[in-house]
């Protein structure tokens, strides 16, 4: 019979390379990057849903992952009468999050680039960015404002580079409010419906829209 002090020693008994328990995977950046999605949704059934969504629109212009669009979506849902508030919302928390990525790039980027390069956007892009800006200062600023290209790479760029603040301000508040309003009103308008095809389509949309637009500002400087 066995006993209990037998079965301790048994070398069976113990631990081997082969029966020992797998070690845990590491978390995906997409599985990250999902429940960040969820604890944002999970704002819209709360008290300072309103305030969340400035929050997260100011964060998402600097640093943030996850657009703002997100939960001003979730909400416009619950109060369509509100549709238009909310973009205005957004549209005024993104652009001052705009000047803080600014002032970020103007004044700190020496001290902060690592962490930017480590954990909010690669220093590859950034380089390109720098390219682009020397090209088409305002239309970089528009663009990445109305399209998910992201804008927090343009914001902290324009700082680092310098380009006019105004001329930056003011493609921001174009181009931030542009995207959100076109949400606010397709929602306003359509519903629920219209949910389904704004997070299929949008990006695609905004991208088309954005190029209809450059090339009528370029057919009028043609043809002035």
């Amino acid at each position: 019979m066995s006993t209990p002090e037998a079965s301790v020693m048994n070398p069976s008994a113990m631990p081997t390379p082969d029966n020992a328990a797998p070690a845990a995977k590491p978390v995906s950046k997409w599985a990250i990057h999902r429940r960040m999605y969820d604890w944002v949704l999970s704002f819209a059934h709360r008290k300072h849903s309103t305030a969340a969504l400035f929050g997260l629109s100011f964060a998402e212009s600097s640093f943030f992952p996850i657009p703002p669009d997100v939960l001003q979506i979730a909400l416009t849902l619950e109060r369509r009468d509100r549709a238009f508030f909310y973009a205005t919302v957004s549209t005024v928390a993104s652009v001052l999050g705009g000047m803080l990525g600014y002032l970020i790039g103007f004044a700190f980027w020496h001290a902060v680039s690592g962490f930017f390069f480590s954990y909010v956007f690669k220093e590859e892009v950034f380089t390109k960015v720098q390219g682009l800006y020397q090209q088409y200062d305002f239309w970089c600023v528009f663009i990445a404002a109305f399209t998910p290209i992201p804008y927090k790479v343009f914001t902290i760029a324009g700082g680092v580079f310098e380009i006019g603040f105004p001329m930056f301000v003011l493609a921001s508040i174009v181009g931030r409010g542009a995207r959100f309003f076109i949400v606010a009103g397709l929602l306003w308008k359509f519903g629920e419906p219209m949910k389904a095809f704004i997070e299929k389509y949008f990006n695609l949309l905004s991208f088309l829209f954005a190029v209809v637009l450059i090339g009528a500002f370029a057919l009028l400087k043609l043809l002035a």
